[in-house]
């Protein structure tokens, strides 16, 4: 069983900054791929970002250049850099992993909230 812990949510002030980091239960290199989701309510949620076990990296259009995906290996974690924050951006953020064999897993979710 996989366990995906995610951490550092909280309430910012637009233009400011947040780092969410998720821990896994093994090895982040053992998947296919892992990322960040979000889900505002009222909304499907949505890809944000993904890395790839190739270190490819992924963004939806409406961060690309403010948020910044990035994992350690070492400490089987992963994390999100969340820069010049928008009233937009307010959702609840989900910790993803796909591994090879189609199976994805998914954190408890951590709320972040932007203020205007």
């Amino acid at each position: 069983q996989v366990q995906l812990v995610e951490s550092g949510g909280g309430l910012v002030q637009a233009g400011g900054s947040l780092r969410l980091s998720c821990a896994a239960s093994r090895n982040i290199l053992s998947f296919k791929a892992v990322g960040w989701y979000r889900q505002a309510p009222g909304k499907q949620r949505e890809l944000v970002a993904s890395i790839t076990s190739g270190a490819t990296t992924n963004y939806v259009d409406s961060v690309e250049g403010r948020f910044t995906i990035s994992r350690d290996n070492a400490k089987n974690t992963l994390s999100l850099q969340m820069n010049s924050l928008k009233p937009e951006d307010t959702a609840v953020y989900y910790c993803n992993a796909d591994n090879i064999w189609g199976t994805t897993y998914w954190g408890q979710g951590t709320q972040v909230t932007v203020s205007s």
